[in-house]
């Protein structure tokens, strides 16, 4: 086995990591009861799943062909996502909608007695 024929076979290796792990997030998306949780599945799921099939891409065209665009790609999805998934939780909060478990969503967690 060559190097190139090596190297290929990580390429699949983690393409094939990364599309697990984006599948395993939108299950999560599709079986999670709030969006609280679903927001979490989403921001860290899809930002592993898709940096990892980036890399594989990157590994697969090489540096000569894809040089830093898919290196900044990477680090465009590893600050976007999480950002986005953040924003979407605090827009649930600030709406109310409701969620799993005893405490209440406008109930500080500090001051149980004082609602917000």
């Amino acid at each position: 086995m060559s190097v190139a024929e090596a190297w290929l076979f990580l390429s699949a290796i983690v393409a094939l990591a990364g599309a697990a792990v984006v599948l395993i997030s939108m299950v999560g998306v599709l079986r999670l009861p709030d969006v609280l949780s679903r927001a979490h599945a989403v921001g860290k799921g899809l930002t592993l799943g898709l940096g990892l099939l980036l890399l594989s891409l990157w590994m697969d065209l090489g540096v000569e062909v894809a040089g830093l665009k898919i290196a900044a790609a990477i680090l465009f999805q590893f600050v976007t996502l999480p950002v986005a998934s953040h924003l979407l939780s605090r827009l649930s909060v600030e709406k109310k909608l409701p969620r799993v478990g005893d405490q209440a969503i406008d109930q500080d967690p500090r001051n149980p007695e004082k609602e917000s």
